[in-house]
């Protein structure tokens, strides 16, 4: 397999470790991925990482040029439908998430179940803070808006989310259900930018002999 990093900031350079240490050829990095050898990125999985004005500017010559796609980037999902039905139409595999942390897929599901058996019970408010660094442009954060919508599909509530960007914060997402009488609280921290890069690599990895669109955490899950 050879993979191709779209955007080639932190998040790119800490890919490209991930790749050498699991022995993944890395075929190139652009922060251009528009104008990439249109020849070599037939025999490649692209990893974008970049910011939101930059994939809605490429995701088509992404899903035209390139064997596969894996997309961590977020704040682009008010035109999902546009994306995904482009990648179904060149016929290209993409896996997206709003976070491709293995423990944030972890805590996903456990969200899932603590909802759904908190609605049942009754009497409990959710809320989250999302705590990241001070360069990420999108807030409140994708992740945040996944788990939130999660929480919101489960027991027929508005998440209050409040955003908190300070520091090199890689990323702390806190959901809390509050009673009356007590307040049950799931959190993920992360230490680095290393676990989503392992995702992604390991989403690269999953796209060998898919079709279609999937987002990761269906696929991670599965594979348990």
């Amino acid at each position: 397999m050879k993979v191709v990093i779209s955007g080639y900031g932190k998040m790119g350079h800490m890919i490209e470790k991930v790749l050498a240490a699991r022995g993944i050829e890395c075929a190139g990095a652009s922060e251009d991925i528009a104008h990439f050898d249109p020849v070599l990125a037939k025999e490649s999985v692209c990893i974008d990482f970049t910011v939101p004005d930059a994939f809605r500017a490429n995701y088509k010559a992404i899903a035209e040029h390139f064997k596969a796609a894996v997309v961590g980037t977020t704040g682009w999902y008010d035109i999902r439908e546009e994306v995904f039905a482009y990648f179904e139409k060149c016929g290209t595999p993409l896996i997206w998430a709003s976070n491709f942390s293995v423990g944030v897929n972890v805590l996903s599901a456990a969200v899932d179940v603590a909802s759904k058996l908190l609605a049942k019970a009754g009497g409990y408010q959710p809320y989250m803070i999302e705590r990241h660094h001070i360069h990420k442009l999108d807030a409140p954060s994708g992740t945040a808006k996944t788990l939130a919508a999660i929480v919101d599909g489960n027991m027929g509530v508005k998440t209050d989310i409040q955003a908190i960007r300070a520091g090199e914060i890689p990323g702390i997402h806190t959901v809390v259900f509050e009673s009356p009488a007590d307040r049950i609280t799931l959190e993920h921290e992360a230490f680095s930018r290393q676990g989503f890069a392992e995702g992604a690599v390991t989403a690269a990895l999953m796209t060998e002999g898919l079709t279609g669109v999937h987002e990761f955490k269906e696929l991670f899950l599965k594979s348990l």
